[in-house]
């Protein structure tokens, strides 16, 4: 058994205001026993313009906001993983959106970038995304050892792209991590059944945490961070605001989930088009 938390934030356009916001959730999570910790996409950051992350945005490996990561989880002792960071690109006027694992040490374990770029937009509610506009996508998928078991990383928009869970599998996949910023439109209609369908067709537990709440930038996020099992049950949910989804996972019984309900062993890779 592990106990692991999904932390919902409500994040505001300042750094500092954010980081010391998190700082009492990490508290009280790993005081109440979660081990592997997961923030939201955007903790350090809503900003209330796209460009605003530029003036943010670290090298990897040194800046305020990995330096604190890696001291919460040095000083709880605890997995923490930083939803996204803003990280250098190859070109000057982007960024990439990292999100970074750090171990029990302060040592980060894994980096992941965004590879799937939300924009979209919702006529009915006067809201235009254009991530493309000042993020670099990523192109590498990340799975990683754990002493809970093997994570599968993603973020937020990747949800809606099967296929990347699927060749998560290569790795050897069992728990698979999503930290957003869901808008509200697509939220209420989509969250909890696209995470449902990422955690039973791939027998997966799923850490999902969202913002969740109006930002002063005028976005509105869904919230209802989650905890759910491979079978589709949800373990744990905060709805609304700041707060703690937290549950305990048992690798084992995912095992023995798989083999008597082996579906992924079922799976047709060679299918023909007529």
């Amino acid at each position: 058994m592990t106990r692991v938390a999904a932390i919902q934030m409500v994040s505001v356009a300042d750094v500092d205001s954010n980081l010391q916001a998190a700082v009492p959730l990490i508290k009280a999570a790993a005081d109440d026993g979660a081990e592997l910790l997961v923030l939201p996409e955007n903790f350090p950051l809503m900003g209330m313009q796209e460009q605003d992350k530029l003036v943010i945005r670290e090298n990897f490996g040194t800046g305020p906001v990995q330096e604190f990561l890696s001291e919460q989880a040095k000083t709880h002792g605890v997995w923490l993983m930083g939803g996204t960071i803003p990280l250098t690109a190859s070109v000057k006027d982007k960024i990439r959106a990292a999100c970074l694992l750090y171990d029990a040490a302060g040592e980060c374990r894994a980096r992941y970038d965004k590879i799937h770029l939300f924009d979209v937009s919702f006529d009915e509610r006067n809201e235009i995304y254009n991530e493309s506009s000042t993020i670099e996508a990523g192109d590498k998928l990340v799975v990683v050892p754990t002493p809970f078991g093997n994570i599968g990383m993603s973020v937020c928009y990747d949800l809606r792209f099967p296929e990347l869970y699927r060749n998560m599998h290569a790795g050897g996949v069992n728990i698979i991590t999503v930290p957003s910023a869901f808008t509200y439109a697509t939220g209420r209609s989509h969250w909890e059944s696209l995470l449902r369908a990422r955690a039973v067709e791939n027998l997966c537990y799923v850490i999902a945490s969202n913002q969740g709440g109006k930002h002063i930038n005028q976005r509105e996020t869904w919230g209802h961070s989650l905890i759910m099992n491979p079978w589709g049950d949800v373990l744990s949910v905060v709805e609304e605001g700041e707060g703690i989804a937290i549950a305990d996972i048992d690798i084992g019984q995912l095992e023995t989930l798989r083999t008597k309900f082996p579906t992924l062993k079922h799976r047709k890779m060679d299918y023909r088009i007529s």
